[in-house]
């Protein structure tokens, strides 16, 4: 059988947070889907797809996974956003530095990793959305941090 190329892991980072887009795994592919994680210092996944995996060896590293399923092609729901703001806001908090992964299927949908990966309905959501500041962060300078990502 001839190895599967998947896509290379997409790391975006501001300021003290991190995330890294990723591909889904499969049980065969899980190994070595771990070794990226650890590579870059991720601490949850969050997978909004239908599992593909079981999550009992991630786990078994230290790495939180949290199923968050929405429509393929379709923007989450107002719970998954106040899940994820949630989330956000925690693990930064609590752990500046770390690294929060988030996969789909093919990464095109819910978790775009290529050009032209949103459509119509989801950029017509980001037009719309409005940001309730639920991610301010204090920084050791004194200064407030105004910055709020979806």
């Amino acid at each position: 059988m001839a190895p599967v190329n998947l896509p290379a892991p997409v790391e975006v980072t501001y300021r003290n947070m991190r995330f890294l887009i990723t591909h889904n795994p499969t049980n065969t592919t899980l190994h070595k889907f771990i070794e990226e994680l650890k590579k870059y210092g991720v601490t949850t996944i969050v997978r909004v797809c239908e599992a593909t995996y079981d999550t009992a060896l991630v786990e078994k590293e230290g790495i939180q996974v949290l199923d968050w399923p929405f429509d393929d092609g379709s923007p989450p729901s107002n719970q998954i956003v106040d899940n994820w703001l949630s989330l956000v806001n925690m693990k930064f908090r609590k752990e500046p530095g770390c690294c929060i992964a988030v996969h789909c299927v093919a990464g095109l949908g819910r978790t775009p990793k290529r050009r032209g990966a949103f459509n119509s309905k989801q950029l017509l959501y980001l037009e719309n959305y409005h940001s309730k500041m639920r991610l301010r962060f204090e920084p050791s300078n004194g200064h407030r941090n105004n910055c709020c990502i979806q």
